[in-house]
């Protein structure tokens, strides 16, 4: 097995490369979907989130988490991040572990979909990718497309670390300002690359 990390500031498409990945053969490990199943209702992280954030960050109606309340109360206070990534981040890296341990025996080229791996640096990965575009063209995609105010836009990208710092972690670029098909090429190129990379041991 071959495991690589992937990466990108919100806005990227990362998860546009995630798929492409995907139908290229690749075992994906989504992080965002670990850290959402461990979040589901009734969760020990669930539980705990409300015990620090209080117990308006569960919907009453069915026990769900009210993730536009806890982004609303972490994204303007360091403090509560720290906290909320406290209580997140090991149950999600046991989780994650479990994951990319089910392909050990196998040829599999395994992908770690992960936005904060620049935050939380991984051991053990062949090569670390970066979706890369302009903190520009960022917020424009998230106003366009996912009908983020572009405060809010802005703010999402401010609470993640800078593009350069994300950068200086990356063993391969994907540069996704263009269009579809200059980034499927790209993923083309990356995807080969990849096979050639040595098997953990």
């Amino acid at each position: 097995m071959i495991v690589v990390g992937l990466t990108g500031g919100i806005g990227a498409g990362k998860s546009t490369v995630s798929s492409m990945l995907a139908e290229r053969g690749a075992a994906i490990v989504d992080a965002d979907q670990i850290a959402r199943d461990l979040q589901a209702p009734g969760s020990l992280v669930l539980t705990s989130m409300a015990e620090r954030f209080g117990a308006q960050i569960i919907n009453s109606d069915d026990g769900s988490l009210d993730r536009a309340a806890v982004a609303q109360i972490v994204f303007s206070d360091e403090q509560a991040l720290k906290d909320l990534n406290g209580i997140v981040h090991p149950a999600m890296q046991d989780e994650i572990q479990r994951q990319i341990d089910e392909h050990r025996d196998t040829d599999r080229i395994v992908v770690l979909d992960f936005p904060l791996l620049g935050e939380n640096p991984r051991k053990g990965l062949s090569a670390t990718i970066v979706v890369d575009i302009p903190v520009e063209v960022a917020v424009q995609r998230l106003v366009d497309q996912r009908g983020m105010d572009e405060d809010d836009a802005r703010a999402r990208i401010t609470s993640q670390i800078s593009r350069e710092e994300r950068l200086a972690t990356a063993t391969h670029v994907l540069d996704n300002g263009g269009d579809m098909a200059m980034l499927s090429g790209q993923v083309d190129e990356l995807w080969t690359g990849l096979s050639e990379l040595p098997p953990l041991s």
